[in-house]
């Protein structure tokens, strides 16, 4: 990590409790940061589809919540702890409440270009530039920093449920890729991306040995090694040729 503000090399660890909070940012900053974005992706282990990332800013201020069964709230947290129906509900709310947020995306063919790590960083640089501020730090969900220099990082495990900015991120971007791949699901039905959103579930696995890839699946991925009537349509990068370079074979 460059530049580092003191706070942002933190311990890991892991709050046991569910609703997203505000320690990080605050500890950001204590640590004289003003603007942080949090940042999610999701679809980084689907056959198809984009791989999307949301970068979302807020003003440290309570975050909505939604009603709940026997009067409990149902609060913000990991977008994967929500009900698919609560996830839509924060999608329409967080919008209005968020300071800025922005969304990056790669697509199938140019995750096979470049590779995944790759293409995850450019969706992260092209959600962060999206906002109306360059932030002072971002912060991460999991141990690897993507995104290297010059972005100022804090990487923290389960970030997506101890930090509101990573969890709204986390929301927005897996309601934005849910409804991408639900319209790519109506031009191939036959795949079930409405309900797998891409990525290996049984209706898919049994259609992709059928019917073979779509335009929108990922052609450089290993799962084509073990579909024999559709390896020959195998993308792989040549490593001494540069990320960028592609042979079919």
């Amino acid at each position: 990590m460059s530049e580092a503000l003191p706070g942002l090399e933190g311990p890991e660890r892991v709050a046991p409790r569910r609703a997203a909070g505000y320690e990080i940012e605050q500890e950001l900053r204590a640590a004289g940061a003003v603007l942080i974005a949090g940042v999610d992706e999701v679809g980084r282990g689907a056959w198809a589809g984009p791989v999307v990332v949301c970068a979302a800013v807020t003003e440290l201020g309570p975050p909505p919540e939604l009603p709940g069964r026997g009067g409990r709230p149902v609060r913000l947290t990991d977008s994967k702890l929500l009900a698919s129906a609560h996830r839509e509900a924060f999608a329409e709310t967080l919008p209005g409440w968020l300071a800025g947020h922005a969304f990056g995306e790669a697509g199938p063919e140019e995750i096979d270009e470049v590779g995944m790590t790759e293409a995850l960083r450019r969706a992260a640089v092209r959600a962060l530039e999206g906002l109306p501020a360059r932030p002072d730090v971002v912060i991460l969900d999991g141990k690897h920093d993507f995104l290297g220099r010059p972005w100022r990082v804090r990487c923290e495990i389960k970030a997506d449920q101890r930090s509101v900015s990573v969890a709204a991120a986390s929301v927005l971007a897996k309601v934005r890729r849910d409804r991408m791949m639900a319209a790519v699901g109506e031009e191939h039905p036959r795949y079930g991306f409405a309900g797998n959103a891409g990525y290996p579930a049984p209706d898919h696995q049994q259609a992709l040995a059928e019917l073979g890839p779509t335009p929108h699946h990922r052609l450089s991925w290993s799962y084509l090694d073990d579909l024999p009537q559709w390896r020959h349509l195998r993308k792989r990068r040549d490593p001494l040729a540069g990320s960028g370079q592609l042979s079919l074979l």
